[in-house]
């Protein structure tokens, strides 16, 4: 376990910051409201989630997307650990990604559990054109998720031996 205590730390870290910010952004904005941070860019607007990241299945709605989502979350996230615990300790770039990751479905589920949604804040755009709304954790999740495939794609392929006849 004391192998893994930075990586812990990380997921607490970045599962404390997730839901801070959106505490705050829940106390301080109005729903569908926005504070403009840099005109033309960036907004905080407070929306709630109530489809996957980025904002996909939101139109589904209802308890029994809540339940099949929630779902889906907690099996992501054991084969997430048990993919984490079967890492290597000194793979420790796979290790953090794979914290991220972590901390980022734990901080939505969260959120779907204790609320039934996830609240989504950070709102990017140029003119007219918006990204779609995110938060912190699914950051974390973009991020690791990014970076995994980076490490398995920059991977050196191990020297396989062929025996010769």
């Amino acid at each position: 376990m004391r192998k893994n205590s930075a990586h812990l730390l990380l997921i607490a870290v970045l599962i404390l910051i997730d839901q801070v910010t959106k505490h705050l952004v829940a106390r301080s904005v109005e729903l569908y409201g926005s504070i403009t941070v840099i005109p033309g860019f960036f907004n905080i607007t407070r929306i709630h989630n109530r489809g996957a990241i980025f904002g996909a299945f939101s139109g589904v709605g209802g308890r029994g997307m809540t339940i099949v989502l929630t779902t889906a979350s907690l099996i992501a996230l054991a084969l997430v650990v048990y993919y984490f615990i079967k890492t290597a300790a000194s793979d420790r770039k796979v290790k953090a990604a794979l914290s991220l990751i972590l901390a980022g479905a734990l901080g939505n589920l969260v959120d779907r559990v204790a609320r039934g949604f996830v609240v989504d804040f950070l709102d990017f755009y140029v003119g007219r054109w918006h990204w779609p709304f995110f938060n912190v954790a699914d950051s974390c999740i973009t991020i690791g998720a990014l970076l995994l495939i980076l490490f398995f794609v920059l991977r050196k392929p191990e020297c396989s031996q062929s025996s010769s006849a």
